[in-house]
């Protein structure tokens, strides 16, 4: 029987096909998971393109840093899958540009909150909507976060500091949430070729370090992020919550 047999999953972030989101969302979908996607206004081509080729994936509207949204993302979901939800996936984030390209001492007011509402609250606001959903049966929240929120990596700069906070949310939220059966991980993927990486300059220069460095001598794959997010979704990670899992293929244990 798959591992998701009956299983609803929420996903926040699908983008291209490079998204790790999509990547989960295969993952997910190849173990029996049903889907629904959220989108900008601005991807929702892109979006509908990709659900297209899960059948029976369901596209719902949502600007995460609209409470209004939200509650109607959330409201929808909750529509579609019978009024209940097993599975969320945050795959969200954002700062502006000028804010990875200066330095961070020059970092502005408006691009911290831009950055940590975004990469950092969501996680938080999409929690308290997911409940009411999960606390019957149960479920688990997983979102991205990068090694930056721990070391520093030129150039990534409020989004480090919005990565630390998604870390701590996600802790706290496991704490909170545990005596409801939600689980709430996170997961520390190495750098890949997606949308938002390329907004960081000297990526391919890293990834090369990376594949030099790293105990397994390579970088990942968006597959592998992908298939780490199901176990995590799944019933073999039960007893799991609280924690951020490396997907680096070693690099974080390294010195260099």
């Amino acid at each position: 029987m798959p591992l998701l047999e009956g299983k609803k999953a929420l996903i926040f972030g699908v983008a291209n096909h490079r998204s790790i989101a999509w990547a989960i969302a295969q993952s997910l979908a190849s173990e029996g998971a049903q889907l629904v996607f959220t989108y900008q206004e601005r991807m929702e081509k892109y979006v509908r393109e990709l659900a297209a080729k899960i059948p029976g994936t369901e596209v719902i509207p949502c600007d995460v840093q609209s409470d209004e949204e939200l509650d109607s993302a959330f409201a929808k979901a909750g529509e579609v899958f019978g009024g209940s939800l097993d599975i969320l996936i945050h795959a969200v984030a954002f700062a502006p540009p000028s804010e990875l390209e200066n330095p961070f001492v020059q970092t502005t007011r408006e691009g911290f909150h831009t950055a940590l509402d975004i990469s950092a609250y969501s996680l938080v606001a999409m929690a308290k909507r997911a409940v009411p959903l999960m606390q019957q049966n149960g479920g688990s929240i997983t979102s991205l976060t990068y090694m930056a929120s721990q070391r520093v990596m030129p150039k990534y700069n409020v989004m480090a500091v919005a990565k630390a906070a998604l870390e701590c949310s996600t802790r706290y939220l496991a704490y909170e949430l545990g005596e409801h059966n939600i689980r709430v991980n996170t997961i520390s993927a190495g750098p890949l070729n997606t949308l938002a990486a390329r907004g960081v300059s000297g990526l391919t220069g890293f990834r090369n370090h990376v594949a030099e460095i790293a105990p397994l001598r390579r970088n990942i794959e968006q597959s592998e992020v992908g298939d780490t997010a199901l176990f995590l979704s799944s019933n073999l990670a039960r007893a799991i919550t609280g924690e951020t899992l490396y997907v680096d293929a070693g690099y974080n244990v390294m010195g260099a």
